[in-house]
């Protein structure tokens, strides 16, 4: 039997080439040696996004970006994170074995407070309980599913340390295997994609290029991207370059050491760069782009994508949960 790996997914805004190359590919990698299931932590939203309309189009835009890039419902559990009552009778239960003192340590609320301290606000400003209680929620999310490794950043790993801190309380007090314990895959060679600034590519930075991004619009951002003073005929370093190290990211098999080697001879000028790394990133996302308009051209399909993900991952949600109802004495 395969193990389980399982993914959130968080519907906070359109994918970019960094999530495509740091997240979202290294997570269908797993659905080859794992049993995958991949979820949208719609709830978890709920703490930032309080637009229903606005959430409601994130969630759709975000489950069809996955499935263009790859996801095959068929082949893995793909289910909206609400559409699960069972992750928060988990979540319920899992509270009364959580110490207040773990969530005072969890990073995001230590953080909120931070803030508050340096801005002379109250410790708790602006802090919901959706908030504190977030890595509750996120280990029911997680022991629902008997995961064996949850894929994250080096940054995320509390996360599942917390899941299985908790998991293992349960179980010593019920002396059995209650629930599994997880741990965390950290991959630990996964790409760093630079931005249009040369930093690393993220909103919070503005320097993205969105993954799904019209044609023209990607070839607008690509030759916006950051260079130096070189001239045409000097010689360049390829590996001090973020347009090369963009363009490795989608080169086929010999790209790479040509386009290196023009580099080096001179005699390319940044442009004709640009240009050439254009055309490898439009081959690789024409045809996810054209999927992802598709998709969203039929948002019912969406849904029922994650519907049927919802029907096939119900009824593992609700052994567990009647594991642990049974062995805390309510399940009569």
């Amino acid at each position: 039997m395969k193990k389980v790996s399982l993914t959130g997914i968080k519907p906070t805004g359109i994918l970019h080439i960094g999530n495509y190359f740091g997240a979202i590919k290294p997570a269908l990698n797993l659905a080859r040696e794992y049993d995958a299931r991949y979820f949208i932590a719609d709830y978890h939203a709920l703490n930032t996004m309080k637009n229903g309309a606005e959430l409601s189009k994130t969630i759709r835009e975000v489950a069809a970006g996955w499935l263009a890039a790859g996801l095959d419902p068929d082949r893995v559990i793909f289910y909206r994170q609400s559409a699960i009552p069972e992750t928060f009778e988990l979540a319920t239960m899992l509270m009364a074995f959580t110490p207040k003192g773990l969530m005072n340590r969890a990073h995001a609320y230590k953080a909120a407070v931070q803030e508050n301290s340096e801005k002379g606000n109250d410790a708790d400003a602006g802090v919901n309980m959706g908030l504190f209680t977030y890595p509750v929620l996120m280990a029911a999310d997680i022991l629902l599913f008997d995961s064996d490794v949850v894929p994250v950043g080096k940054d995320q790993t509390q996360h599942i340390e917390m899941a299985a801190d908790i998991a293992e309380a349960v179980n010593f007090t019920y002396k059995s295997e209650i629930l599994r314990i997880p741990r965390a895959a950290v991959e630990e060679r996964v790409a760093v994609v630079p931005g249009l600034d040369g930093r690393k590519m993220s909103k919070s930075y503005g320097n993205v290029i969105p993954l799904f991004a019209p044609e023209k619009e990607l070839r607008k951002l690509i030759m916006r991207i950051d260079t130096n003073s070189q001239g045409i005929d000097e010689p360049k370093d390829p590996e001090t370059s973020q347009i090369f190290q963009l363009y490795r990211l989608f080169a086929r098999d010999g790209e790479e050491t040509a386009l290196a080697k023009r580099y080096r001879e001179g005699g390319m000028g940044w442009g004709e760069a640009k240009e050439a790394l254009f055309a490898v990133v439009n081959r690789e996302l024409a045809p996810i782009r054209e999927q992802f308009a598709a998709l969203l051209s039929a948002p019912e399909k969406i849904d029922r994508i994650l519907a049927d993900g919802a029907e096939k991952a119900r009824p593992i949600a609700r052994a567990t949960v009647s594991r642990f109802r049974r062995a805390a004495g309510i399940d009569f």
